[in-house]
């Protein structure tokens, strides 16, 4: 069995994507536009934050998986590949995230 990946993921949201909107949520979703994608984003990251504080593994793990799904559909509607934002999650590796937080601009 091969693993399933964020790219994987990222795939199968630009395929549905392009599909009939009454036959994919995805692409109900992205007709939506940004504003819906990134309210719905929000919603399951405040679902997944409440399941982690109750210590509740099968609905963090639930949440997780619904959170990485709108994830990918908000950028998907920003036109940023996955790619860029391991990219970027690469380029922090090279430094503890303290020396990351402490190199940032304060506003």
């Amino acid at each position: 069995m091969s693993e399933f990946s964020l790219a994987d993921l990222e795939r199968i949201v630009a395929a549905r994507a392009q599909a009939p909107v009454d036959e994919s949520w995805t692409a109900k979703l992205v007709a939506k536009g940004q504003e819906k994608a990134a309210q719905k984003l929000g919603e399951e990251a405040v679902e997944a934050v409440i399941a982690a504080v109750t210590n509740d593994r099968k609905a963090l793990t639930a949440e997780t998986a619904d959170l990485l799904y709108h994830l990918m559909v908000v950028l998907k509607i920003a036109e940023i590949p996955l790619s860029d934002v391991m990219a970027e999650l690469e380029k922090r590796t090279g430094r503890s995230g303290l020396a990351e937080k402490a190199g940032r601009a304060t506003a």
